[in-house]
């Protein structure tokens, strides 16, 4: 459901950036992130639910291995975001940038900018100088933004106090210990970075938010997948592909509270399994109500 929902949402904003879209990319649409996010979760944990419900042995291989290969994905991202860093920054500060110049065409990418700036009190990528790659804020420009940054890079004197939307006015051709009491002057790169350094318990916390889900339910398939190799290999099967339907008769059927696909489970199964002491009078019986 969570899945669904995060799909659904994802093909609303993906239906509102066409209306104005400007940009390309991944990592400048998060509308399209947000449907394959969501069509992902939705398609694995349906995959796992049904295998789950049916006692599929191939479903449930299916969503084990997926979501085993989705998890090993994560983690070398991961170690490469950890050992990397420098070059992932380097990456970052190239995409952000791109966003930058396009600053004032994509509003997706100017929501989330300006979130960030305001939140993690930062300017710019790597510093308030990418504001230049924007043709508004360039200095070789004429209107009133020129040579200066939005005003979510501005320093706020006080909580709640009336926002100056021209505070960053002719900032990008000052040094930077000019500027420490009007913008901030450290890249959001590096701030964003900081903090998940600085709050070590909200780093693990949301890691694990993240991480722990996966673990378990990969460890319940599993567990579910050895116990239906263990119940074939003793021929005590529901699996219909394995009846010989010339000689089942559906009269000895008890489907009791089976559901309206005989998905719901209950113990002992729906299907009569005999062993063979008692194989002689199942004939008897079969054959009588034939009679």
């Amino acid at each position: 459901m969570v899945g669904l929902v995060i799909f659904c949402v994802g093909i609303y904003a993906e239906v509102e950036r066409q209306k104005h879209r400007t940009l390309e990319g991944l990592f400048l649409a998060p509308a399209v992130i947000l449907i394959l996010l969501g069509l992902t979760i939705f398609a694995v944990s349906f995959i796992g639910m049904v295998g789950s419900l049916r006692d599929n042995r191939t479903l449930l291989k299916t969503f084990f291995w997926v979501l085993l290969a989705i998890f090993i994905v994560e983690l070398l991202l991961l170690m490469v975001e950890i050992i990397f860093e420098k070059q992932m920054n380097a990456v970052f500060h190239s995409s952000i940038q791109d966003g930058i110049r396009h600053y004032y065409d994509d509003l997706d990418f100017k929501n989330i900018l300006d979130y960030v700036q305001q939140k993690f009190s930062c300017c710019g990528g790597d510093e308030f100088s990418d504001w230049h790659v924007n043709p508004y804020h360039s200095c070789n420009g004429s209107g009133p933004l020129a040579c200066g940054v939005p005003y979510t890079c501005c320093i706020r004197k006080a909580p709640g106090e009336v926002i100056n939307t021209l505070c960053g006015y002719r900032t990008l051709n000052q040094e930077r210990l000019e500027l420490v009491n009007t913008i901030h002057v450290r890249g959001c790169i590096h701030a964003v970075s900081f903090w998940f350094k600085d709050n070590f318990e909200a780093t693990l916390a949301i890691v694990c938010s993240l991480l722990l889900p996966q673990v378990f339910g990969l460890a319940m398939a599993w567990l579910h997948w050895q116990k239906l190799n263990e119940i074939h290999s003793q021929m005590d099967t529901v699996d219909f592909k394995q009846l010989d339907w010339s000689d089942f008769n559906f009269a000895t059927l008890d489907l009791t509270g089976a559901g309206w696909c005989w998905c719901l489970p209950r113990e002992g199964g729906y299907i009569p399994v005999c062993d063979k002491e008692n194989e002689s009078e199942v004939e008897a019986a079969t054959s009588h109500s034939k009679i």
